[in-house]
């Protein structure tokens, strides 16, 4: 059965949160510190500075907004949400250090943090080892599960699988890939080789370039020798805006070539230039232009709070998403314990701005719609390509018979 959220958490804000099962009847212990006295101290963490700066101050923002509207409406288990915000300063091992610092000596109840697989790898034993719980809200490369992480973006089966489907469908055979130096490119290109070659595609190059790299004409120039049908983008950060805007004064548009990105949403196609963008492709689970009445109150909010020149997007989306989730979860176990909260998260249910996601307990991602979107003249993204309904978390792609072997 499923009943609605009551207490603490007022349900006439942007979404409703739907539990599944009855609200347990724990309580929070004095052992737990996290949530001592009138407030629940939380941590952020993610690059406010630095080659990811640009995709992941959006991010913070998105998860204090959730704050603010969860406090004012009288906050978790009776208590103010206190965020502490640390900065990733887009460099890994910081990333690690400074969630040592946020469980150790904050003591923080969660995390909401990260953007790319790097960052996330980096902090993964360190919420292993002291069993703390990170929420991460970007879509990435599969092939992990961690019982103290939960994901809230994209896992492969839910991105990178159904865009090379339909790219295969709809634009060609002949692939060129081209990424970061950095785990998750590599490890989607990985993917994306073995798909392409179950659907008797060709994958005609490979190329990667360091993350903040910008000087693309090389590789430009390989891509107009080759001349494939489809470059899949892997990029990550600001080096997106070199490669569009070089892409484009060497006369290469929309027109002329298909690309598909997987980490350019709306956010970063503000930093490139509508211009640079138009007609390009991405894929993701939510664009600001998602048609559910959710979302039109996410979009207003989001712009009243922060500026009309504001643009929300699929990361933004998922941290803010992330924050509502794991209040849910708090109040269904009646504590903020990481054990507690962990059991009491599954088959949880949240009516976000993409539409109902649920978490799957097998693995701690989301159920969710996949959206193929192109970008607009005026830097928003036109929805072209859906699916029917949410669909599973595969992260290990264990439904497909040509990734068997990818994860070992």
């Amino acid at each position: 059965m499923k009943k609605r959220l009551t207490g603490a958490i007022s349900l006439t804000l942007i979404a409703g949160l739907l539990v599944t099962g009855c609200a347990s009847t724990q309580t929070s212990t004095p052992a737990e510190t996290t949530s001592a006295g009138d407030t629940i101290k939380v941590g952020i963490l993610h690059s406010l500075s630095g080659t990811m700066a640009i995709s992941e101050v959006s991010v913070k923002d998105a998860e204090m907004m959730a704050i603010d509207e969860i406090n004012a409406s009288g906050g978790v288990l009776g208590k103010k949400i206190k965020p502490i915000i640390e900065d990733g300063a887009s460099d890994w091992p910081t990333f690690a250090e400074k969630a040592k610092k946020l469980l150790q000596q904050d003591k923080v109840a969660t995390v909401f943090g990260g953007w790319t697989s790097a960052s996330r790898k980096a902090m993964l034993p360190v919420f292993e080892e002291n069993n703390g719980l990170l929420w991460y809200p970007v879509q990435y490369e599969g092939m992990e599960a961690s019982p103290n992480i939960f994901y809230t973006g994209a896992a492969p089966n839910q991105q990178i699988v159904p865009a090379v489907d339909w790219l295969f469908k709809n634009k060609g055979k002949k692939f060129f890939l081209l990424g970061s130096d950095y785990v998750f490119p590599r490890t989607a290109n990985k993917i994306i080789k073995a798909q392409v070659k179950a659907l008797g595609g060709e994958v005609l190059a490979e190329e990667y370039t360091p993350l903040g790299h910008t000087d693309y004409s090389t590789i430009i120039n390989k891509i107009k020798a080759s001349k494939p049908d489809i470059v899949f983008n892997t990029l990550n950060g600001d080096s997106n805006v070199a490669f569009f805007k070089q892409l484009k004064d060497a006369g290469i548009t929309s027109k002329d070539l298909t690309t598909l990105s997987v980490s350019v949403a709306e956010e970063e196609v503000r930093g490139i230039g509508a211009a640079n963008m138009a007609g390009h492709l991405v894929s993701w689970n939510y664009y600001q232009t998602t048609n559910t009445p959710e979302n039109a109150q996410f979009v207003k909010n989001y712009k009243a709070k922060y500026g009309v020149d504001r643009v929300t997007d699929d990361p933004i989306e998922a941290a803010y998403d992330a924050v509502y989730l794991w209040a849910a979860t708090a109040e269904k176990a009646g504590s903020t314990d990481v054990d507690k909260v962990k059991e009491a998260a599954k088959g949880i249910e949240f009516k976000a701005p993409e539409g109902l996601v649920k978490i799957e307990g097998e693995n701690q991602h989301l159920w969710k719609p996949v959206r193929i979107g192109e970008v607009t003249a005026d830097g928003q993204i036109k929805e072209i390509w859906s699916t029917e309904s949410t669909v599973k978390p595969d992260p290990y792609l264990k439904s497909y018979d040509w990734a068997k072997g990818l994860s070992n």
